[in-house]
């Protein structure tokens, strides 16, 4: 009676414990946001700094009423500032280098035989280099899009463990030798018809315009090989030992 009785505590419902934490499953149950291929690899900025020589080449032997020597100038001299701005901006010193050096050995083949178009020679033996390197590193099961990508992103070598990401790679360079091989094809049949001009537009519709499109497609085929339960590229699920 002398003390005041203590409220009874509210019955707590059996079943409210059980329920789950949509909040919370949600989040676990999102997959993690997917880079698309192009952010991964830089957007292809390379390759629309490697059309300007091309470009600049062909305007030079245009507009010097096909002048061999102003044409492989202006390549050069737009080499050359590409250079200086990949310098500035602080890419490898290596690739700026390897870059200057292509445009300044065409030239230089060009000028010995006098033909403008094998200007393009060396690109053309490039592409057919990459085709053959790429099919060959997918026979063997070293997909070179996965070792550039693992470069890049940190992984290295080890999705070749996850039969996933393997697999996705793998089919996934398959575009890229689909690309280098529209260009042997398109560059070789030009080549040999002597068309300098035409080389040097094909130039510059099928190198950054053409990595655009494989960038999509290859990364469309990459992700898609990957099932949603997947956490992606950055985290290759190694099997159990």
């Amino acid at each position: 009676m002398g003390g005041m009785s203590a409220s009874p505590a509210p019955e707590r419902d059996p079943h409210a414990g059980n329920e789950p934490d949509h909040a919370a499953s949600g989040a676990e149950a999102t997959p993690p946001e997917r880079e698309s291929l192009t952010q991964l690899l830089g957007g292809g900025k390379a390759a629309l700094e490697a059309s300007v020589p091309p470009i600049a080449f062909v305007l030079g032997w245009m507009l010097s009423n096909h002048s061999l020597w102003w044409a492989c100038g202006a390549a050069v001299a737009g080499a050359v500032i590409v250079a200086i701005i990949g310098f500035a901006r602080g890419d490898k010193p290596r690739a700026v280098v390897m870059g200057l050096l292509l445009v300044v050995v065409s030239a230089l083949i060009a000028g010995r035989t006098g033909n403008a178009a094998d200007f393009f020679l060396l690109r053309l033996l490039s592409n057919a280099a990459s085709a053959l390197a790429w099919a060959a590193a997918n026979v063997i099961r070293w997909p070179l899009l996965g070792v550039v990508l693992g470069t890049i992103i940190g992984t290295k070598t080890t999705w070749r463990k996850d039969p996933v990401l393997l697999r996705a790679y793998t089919r996934a360079s398959w575009v890229w030798v689909g690309q280098y091989v529209v260009r042997i094809v398109v560059f070789g049949a030009l080549y040999l018809a002597g068309a300098t001009t035409a080389l040097g537009i094909a130039q510059a519709a099928l190198t950054y315009p053409l990595i655009l499109v494989c960038l999509a497609v290859s990364g469309w085929v990459l992700f898609k090989n990957i099932p949603a339960g997947h956490p992606g590229v950055r985290h290759p699920q190694l099997p159990a030992a």
